[in-house]
């Protein structure tokens, strides 16, 4: 990959590298390959700037960044962040350059009527990693799981660093009975998760977009997020409910969202795949980005969603 890169660059087949996250050495790959060259070079961290992101595995990252990372991003010619808050993270770490700032898209699909099962599903589907929050749900769904008996939490994602079986001894120690984990799912598998679950729940302490937020409610099913994530537009258009990362607020929601019937939340679904569909479809983000990339190149009036203080 690094000498692909180069050889790119120095034949002048891009004339755009735009790099995704941090702390690996493809990240440190694009950056040299764009030294002392026209390319542009493009950074998307992806919530590696966020506090809690930085705290983990500290003393690692601070030696990647003095002798590797720091010097490739200081070739960055434009950040992107999904957010604010990611905007804020990336001028907290110094630096100036122009950001835009785009949520990720997503592929809409069309709205199908849910299914109507005898018992109800509540999702989590992400990686089962420690900043997903894992142990505040487990530890939530204890408190109301005899409460809702026609409710099941199903959990999915692929493990991190051996952290499933951490939370699978967690279910044992707490004695929970409807919890199942499932395994990584892909394509038409995560599709039909999302569309045969009644509510979504990503609990993360820290998350610079969730994409499977918006997976999950372009297949019409509300959410419930912790203001880990950029979602505060869930309680806007009635598609959810944004709560602080903790155990006490994540029972309390818990506690009214299980209490709603099937029609309320197939309602707040519908309310909620209208929301993406508008705001966040790749038909939308995409041309923002090809018109992001032109003023990159040939200078002129800087998109309204690019910033430069």
């Amino acid at each position: 990959m690094n000498n692909w890169l180069h050889e790119q660059v120095k034949n002048k087949n891009v004339n755009i590298v735009h790099n995704h996250g941090l702390w690996m050495m493809p990240n440190i790959y694009s950056g040299r390959a764009c030294k002392d060259s026209s390319c542009k070079l493009v950074v998307s961290p992806h919530g590696t700037f966020s506090t809690w992101s930085l705290a983990r595995n500290y003393f690692a990252k601070a030696l990647f960044w003095k002798f590797l990372q720091s010097g490739a991003l200081q070739r960055a010619d434009f950040f992107h962040a999904t957010c604010e808050k990611e905007y804020i993270d990336i001028r907290n770490q110094g630096f100036k350059q122009p950001v835009c700032i785009l949520p990720c898209g997503v592929n809409i699909p069309l709205l199908s009527p849910k299914a109507s099962f005898k018992r109800r599903q509540l999702l989590f589907l992400a990686r089962i990693h420690p900043t997903k929050g894992v142990d505040i749900l487990l530890n939530a769904w204890r408190r109301v799981e005899n409460r809702f008996p026609d409710w099941d939490l199903y959990i999915a994602g692929p493990d991190n660093n051996g952290y499933l079986k951490e939370m699978q001894l967690l279910v044992t120690q707490l004695r929970l009975r409807r919890v199942t984990f499932s395994g990584p799912l892909y394509g038409a598998e995560k599709q039909k998760a999302f569309q045969n679950a009644s509510l979504y729940v990503l609990p993360s302490h820290t998350e610079n977009f969730g994409i499977t937020v918006a997976e999950a409610l372009a297949a019409g099913t509300p959410a419930i997020v912790t203001r880990g994530a950029p979602w505060q537009g869930l309680s806007k258009y009635g598609a959810g409910w944004w709560i602080d990362s903790r155990l006490d607020p994540m029972v309390d929601c818990l506690e009214q969202a299980l209490t709603l019937s099937s029609e309320k939340l197939n309602e707040m679904g519908k309310a909620g795949h209208k929301w993406i569909a508008h705001d966040f479809s790749w038909a939308q983000i995409s041309i923002k980005f090809m018109n992001t990339y032109r003023w990159m190149l040939q200078g002129g009036e800087a998109p309204p969603w690019v910033r430069f203080d």
